[in-house]
């Protein structure tokens, strides 16, 4: 069922704050994905060497100049 007498024009005006909260959120979320995606790429690229290795043949440590 619909209200039998509705103000489109009045809802707008009432609805505004809402809409734009909920707008403001969705651009908040949407650079903070982005930040994310950036920081995960930027921190993906540098290769991780250990300091110690181990030999396979003989089991002792190496270490990595």
């Amino acid at each position: 069922m619909s209200a039998p007498d509705t103000d489109v024009e009045k809802q707008k005006q009432r609805h505004r704050p809402a809409l734009l909260g909920i707008g403001g959120v969705m651009l908040f979320g949407g650079a903070l994905l982005v930040g994310l995606i950036v920081w995960v790429v930027a921190q993906g690229q540098e290769p991780v060497e250990p300091e110690v290795r181990i030999d396979g043949r003989t089991g002792e440590e190496v270490v990595v100049e």
